[in-house]
């Protein structure tokens, strides 16, 4: 696998600008079911209530995005990969601006290094 090339400053603040505009979090994944959305795996701004709740009895307005729609075949990814994907999804929202925060941090104590007068 090659090796990226190193984050610009920009692009750094590109991304952050991308998580900044999304929904608020945090993001949940949640499994619901209806006769529309036969076994929706859905990334919610609610958690799931393990009841596999069917239209009208939860609120679209909560519903980000969605891993897996079968019925129609709206959304079914290739590889099976519903759960996993949506879980990807949700744990980003929290996630990306933290990896943010962390290339920041990280990037100052070397800036602070490389500033520190050499002990001889």
């Amino acid at each position: 696998m090659d090796t990226p090339d190193p984050l610009t400053d920009e692009e750094l603040a590109e991304i952050e600008e991308l998580a900044g505009a999304a929904t608020p979090g945090p993001w949940h994944v949640r499994q619901l079911d209806d006769d529309f959305a036969m076994s929706l795996v859905a990334i919610s701004t609610a958690p799931d209530t393990g009841a596999g709740e069917r239209w009208p009895d939860f609120d679209h307005h909560q519903i980000v995005a969605a891993t897996l729609v079968q019925q129609p075949r709206y959304v079914d990814v290739a590889d099976e990969r519903w759960d996993e994907n949506a879980h990807f999804i949700a744990n980003a929202r929290q996630d990306i601006p933290r990896l943010i925060a962390e290339i920041r941090r990280l990037r100052l104590l070397l800036e602070a290094k490389d500033q520190k007068p050499e002990e001889g």
